[in-house]
């Protein structure tokens, strides 16, 4: 605290004070080297003070204020995603947007469906699917069934939160049964990397040039 009151002093003696000295005729300081100089200034000091406590004081009770707010609007504030963003997270604080049902698209061609894919595998909500499923989507993708891109599009669509399919990928939670089947056992193997292949980003997309020709 004595810290505190040791800056705020600076602060105040820091201030300009020749344009309010008072001056006789001359310009020259009426009270300079006397008794009455030092008494006007630490009059002044002290006002120079109270004026910084003043200030200080309001900037912490705002600042208190706006703390003791802050949890009750929290819960209030949507979010798609969890604060924690662990296994074990409780979910407490999270709070599901409704979004539109997934749309199963029956009559979209197959090949439209992989292109589609392909680029929701490598645009997701975080870095760590982005990684993940890109990489996937370049060894299974061109390869899958009918039944096996339905699955995939499904797990991939549906759910309204990214580290619901981490999590499930990396078997860090139990996959719904919903979303259980093929493409889930693909993708969980697929995740051991087994291999210890290096992945660090997405696939450059050179690869579809060479599969093409």
């Amino acid at each position: 605290m004595s810290s505190f009151w040791a800056a705020l002093g600076l602060a105040a003696a820091a201030i300009p004070w020749a344009e309010d000295d008072p001056v006789d005729g001359t310009g020259a300081n009426r009270f300079h080297g006397g008794e009455a100089f030092h008494l006007e200034v630490s009059k002044r000091f002290k006002k120079k003070v109270k004026m910084l406590s003043s200030v200080v004081a309001r900037r912490l009770v705002s600042g208190v204020c706006q703390a003791a707010m802050r949890p009750a609007f929290a819960g209030l504030v949507s979010s798609r995603g969890y604060r924690g963003d662990t296994a074990d997270d409780t979910r407490g604080d999270l709070i599901e947007i409704p979004l539109p049902p997934w749309d199963e698209r029956p009559g979209e061609a197959i090949d439209i469906k992989k292109r589609r894919l392909l680029y929701e595998s490598r645009k997701r909500g975080m870095l760590e699917n982005c990684i993940l499923l890109s990489l996937f989507a370049k060894r299974y993708l061109n390869t899958m069934t009918a039944s096996q891109l339905h699955q995939y599009d499904r797990l991939i669509n549906e759910p309204s939160n990214d580290w619901d399919i981490y999590y499930w990928a990396t078997e860090a939670q139990p996959t719904p049964e919903v979303y259980q089947g093929e493409i889930m056992d693909m993708l969980q193997e697929f995740t051991k990397n087994r291999d210890q292949e290096q992945r660090l980003d997405a696939p450059s997309l050179e690869y579809l040039e060479k599969e093409s020709q």
